[in-house]
């Protein structure tokens, strides 16, 4: 029996160098992942099917079932990773909760909603950029809310997008940027791909 031969040093960086640009190269590389996102799950219905999606695109995902305000806060409560995504519902700029027993609802720190009141109050970020999903999320207030919290940037639909597009927009733009665009050309492409789509802005610090 004939052992193979070990591959000379820089052999497997040449071969990447020789594939289409991608930061799934990273992972073809030996990285578990590229970059991470904490995916806040608010009773929204397809954040299950984003986080598998995501984890195609050589994404660490951290799923978290959000049934209560102070899931909500303990997740937003300075999250390490880069990205978090909010797939929520969203109503005129506050971020839609599961309605609670009144036993259980009477010790939390907030009603059924976050609005940016409730952002400024609780939410502790390092520089995170932060996604939401729900309709009206992309309000200027709430954003800036966020910023003010310590997001990097802030991504949301202004309007009340099909739930379906709700998922695929984090998903366009997670592919746009594992194929190596900035967060901002990201976005403006999404928002060239149709009028649906075309709800969704980002503003940054």
């Amino acid at each position: 029996m004939t052992m193979e031969s070990k591959p000379e040093p820089g052999a497997e960086a040449r071969w990447l160098a020789t594939q289409r640009p991608s930061r799934i190269r990273e992972v073809q590389a030996g990285r578990p992942a590229w970059t991470r996102v904490d995916l806040l799950d608010v009773e929204e219905g397809g954040a299950r099917a984003l986080r598998d999606a995501l984890e195609v695109f050589g994404v660490q995902v951290a799923y978290v079932r959000v049934g209560q305000p102070r899931h909500l806060i303990a997740a937003l409560g300075d999250p390490d990773a880069p990205y978090v995504i909010i797939a929520c519902h969203g109503d005129e700029g506050r971020i839609l909760l599961p309605e609670l027993a009144p036993e259980l609802a009477r010790f939390q720190p907030f009603g059924g909603e976050m609005g940016p009141a409730e952002v400024r109050a609780h939410v502790r970020l390092s520089g995170s950029v932060v996604i939401l999903t729900g309709c009206d999320a992309g309000d200027p207030e709430l954003v800036d809310a966020f910023l003010d919290a310590g997001a990097s940037a802030c991504v949301a639909p202004r309007g009340a997008p099909f739930g379906y597009a709700s998922v695929f927009a984090p998903l366009f733009l997670f592919y746009e940027l594992t194929e190596l665009r900035t967060l901002e050309q990201a976005v403006a492409r999404l928002r060239a791909h149709d009028d649906e789509l075309s709800m969704w802005h980002i503003r940054t610090r």
